[in-house]
């Protein structure tokens, strides 16, 4: 029984995520929010671009889920310590996590690290600088 809980509540987040991202590729190229018909990420707020990118895997409150694959807690992560790590994750992609370079700009992937950093009960307060941004671009 609690795996058929467990399936079925990972279906719901694909779902859940392949519904955000049908709806957030339609959106146009003068839209508030969301991702253009470029596929570029619109939002400059860590916490927007979370809540629009991140958020379908890792879940709202970063607790990561298991179903399709396994998406990591981002919830109390050790592996967030050094900014460098998230900021070649989110640029490069790793296992099931798409790389996303192109959707995002360094100024981006720059605020959306120093805010997985600085929530979810993580407390690495020392920013993410552009050197560890561009030390994770090929």
């Amino acid at each position: 029984m609690n795996q058929i809980k467990s399936i079925a509540g990972a279906c719901a987040a694909i779902a859940m995520l392949a519904g955000s991202a049908v709806a957030a590729l339609a959106q146009s190229s003068d839209a508030t929010g969301g991702v253009t018909e470029t596929n570029k990420v619109v939002q400059t707020d860590g916490a927007a671009i979370y809540e629009t990118v991140c958020q379908g895997c890792h879940m709202p409150e970063g607790a990561g889920a298991i179903g399709a694959a396994a998406y990591p807690k981002l919830a109390n992560n050790e592996n967030l310590e050094a900014a460098g790590y998230p900021a070649y994750v989110i640029i490069n992609g790793q296992k099931a996590m798409p790389a996303l370079g192109s959707m995002l700009d360094d100024e981006q992937v720059i605020a959306v690290v120093n805010y997985i950093r600085t929530h979810f009960g993580n407390n690495y307060a020392e920013p993410a600088t552009k050197d560890d941004v561009e030390a994770a671009r090929p």
